[in-house]
């Protein structure tokens, strides 16, 4: 492979955008179909999902809508089927549907907790069973039978005080991830995440920046890195998580304070 821009294009590929209405799934979806990809994008917002859509159809691309809950796993696997009727095969899948609450462990209801596991994690193995029956076999040393990329966080990686259950989950899908690619090498399909921090979204509203770059992120900072990991420029990475978070995992417990220094 000679690494020239033509590593970064999708065209000829379908990729697979979950919770694609707004923020980060907007921005992912969009970067994909920038880069040549067709798009099957779902959502529960239905008329903001349109409109991520129109935008993509504007860039030349096709585009199917889903608009359901990834909860349900039965509505993700006739999203899925119908995808994969409509194009012929799926070769990029994003998890990036998610979400939660604050909350105090202890004040955690048994239903609150199950609709936190459901969508965060459940939604993911979901989508995963029922997308790699359709990805394509091996061509060669080619980014092979295709590319999932699991949205988590930085809460993945460190302690998420109320924010428990979401964090967990989080977490496992990061552990998840690891597992697959090796599960999933053999397929050659290649299977990483990405975790952001200090993103501003419709969902969670402003941020403090307190981060070593002193600047907050964007959503397309976490929609550049799933173009990479979704193209032939990163065939050989599977089972790593990127951090897309302004260098907090790295400063672990230390703050950046208005002059520079740190302090923990």
């Amino acid at each position: 492979m000679t690494v020239s821009p033509g590593v970064f294009d999708l065209t000829g590929r379908v990729a697979v955008v979950t919770g694609a209405a707004q923020g980060i799934g907007e921005a992912v979806a969009l970067a994909l179909a920038a880069h040549g990809a067709d798009l099957a994008v779902c959502d529960r917002n239905g008329p903001a999902l349109e409109g991520v859509a129109a935008a993509a159809r504007d860039l030349g691309r096709q585009v199917s809508t889903g608009v359901f809950d990834v909860r349900e796993p039965e509505a993700v696997t006739a999203f899925v089927d119908a995808t994969a009727g409509s194009f012929g095969r799926i070769d990029v899948l994003v998890n990036n549907a998610g979400g939660g609450f604050a909350s105090p462990f202890l004040e955690v209801r048994e239903r609150g907790q199950e609709a936190l596991m459901r969508e965060n994690f459940s939604s993911v193995t979901s989508f995963i069973r029922a997308v790699v029956a359709h990805m394509p076999p091996p061509e060669g040393e080619r980014a092979g039978g295709g590319a999932i990329v699991n949205v988590t966080s930085i809460e993945a990686h460190r302690a998420a005080p109320g924010f428990a259950v979401y964090a967990a989950m989080k977490a496992a899908v990061a552990n998840l991830t690891a597992s697959l690619a090796l599960e999933l090498a053999p397929r050659f399909i290649r299977v990483n995440a990405v975790a952001p921090d200090v993103i501003p979204t419709p969902g969670i509203g402003p941020v403090e920046v307190n981060t070593p770059l002193p600047y907050p992120g964007r959503p397309d900072d976490v929609a550049a890195a799933v173009v990479f990991l979704a193209g032939e420029g990163a065939r050989f990475i599977t089972g790593t998580t990127v951090h897309v978070d302004g260098g907090n995992l790295a400063a672990g417990g230390w703050r950046r304070l208005p002059d520079g220094t740190y302090r923990v």
